[in-house]
């Protein structure tokens, strides 16, 4: 079963006035990204964190908020003053220096642990097995969604693979008759060129059988349903088939292109464009799955 790259979960956790709240939102990505904000009690479990999510999420770009909070304690953000000044200090000279046109933003001071610093710094073991329960049912409610999303995608792809299939099927009937009828309109306009044709009735035929061959696209169609039926099978089999899939339509719109190319019916042709429109929504679509 495929998973989509866009999911949604989040996760809640309470003990003795403890509490753990975890939301994580997951869109497309070439590569698995993360990207955690933590508060500064957790900010030395980051690792651990990233490496639980790595385990169970191959692709995808993951943003997650972490809160912890603790019932009737209050935390206390400090600002260290001298060093804030010496930072934006050193800021401007780098920036003078540099020719840096960029403005200075919050953002940048705010992650900055030199700077602003936390009364509240640690976290016992107990505190964060229940951050990572969280965590894991927030995970637990991601996967599930992306699951659910893959699902309706792997309904569109069938449905479009299965409109593919009739095409090719079409084409392979509608291409032989297609070569006979060509044949024949070239004997008989070549009959009405040459007055011997019936002394060259051999050789015409051996130049006219060279074309049907050239205009043969058995193996295209051979080829094309074969890729369509590994599709379909990666498609329900592999884990994570994204990018087997991708391969796959590089390799369907290659025999498309080569039935159009090669058709000498407008039918054909007609059919193998739409087979490659198909192909390319295919291809939008499984930018989706991880």
């Amino acid at each position: 079963m495929i998973s989509s790259m866009t999911g949604y979960g989040r996760g809640v956790a309470v003990k003795n006035k403890q509490t753990a709240e975890v939301e994580l939102k997951s869109v497309n990505s070439r590569f698995l990204e993360i990207n955690l904000k933590l508060p500064f009690t957790l900010s030395d479990r980051e690792f651990e964190l990233r490496e639980i999510l790595k385990k169970r999420i191959k692709r995808g770009k993951i943003n997650g908020v972490i809160q912890f909070k603790r019932e009737g304690i209050d935390d206390i953000v400090k600002v260290d003053g001298k060093k804030l000044k010496s930072y934006l200090a050193l800021i401007e000279k780098v920036k003078r220096t540099a020719k840096i046109k960029e403005e200075l933003k919050l953002e940048h001071i705010l992650g900055n642990n030199d700077i602003i610093s936390s009364s509240d710094t640690g976290i016992t073991e107990g505190e964060f097995n229940l951050v990572k329960k969280a965590f894991n049912t927030a995970i637990d409610v991601l996967i599930r969604t992306k699951r659910n999303e893959g699902n309706e995608l792997s309904k569109d792809l069938k449905k479009r693979i299965s409109s593919i299939e009739k095409k090719v099927t079409s084409i392979e009937k509608e291409f032989k008759k297609g070569v006979t009828d060509y044949h024949q309109k070239l004997k008989e306009r070549v009959d009405g060129l040459i007055q011997n044709a019936k002394e060259n009735d051999e050789r015409l035929h051996l130049e006219l059988a060279l074309i049907a061959d050239k205009a043969d696209i058995t193996e295209e169609c051979v080829r094309l349903k074969s890729h369509l039926k590994f599709f379909v099978e990666s498609l329900m089999k592999d884990e994570e088939p994204g990018r087997k899939l991708n391969f796959l339509c590089q390799e369907l719109n290659r025999e498309a292109n080569t039935i159009s190319s090669k058709s000498i019916s407008t039918s054909v042709t007609h059919k193998a464009v739409l087979i490659k429109e198909q192909i390319e929504k295919i291809r939008e679509q499984i930018q989706n799955i991880e």
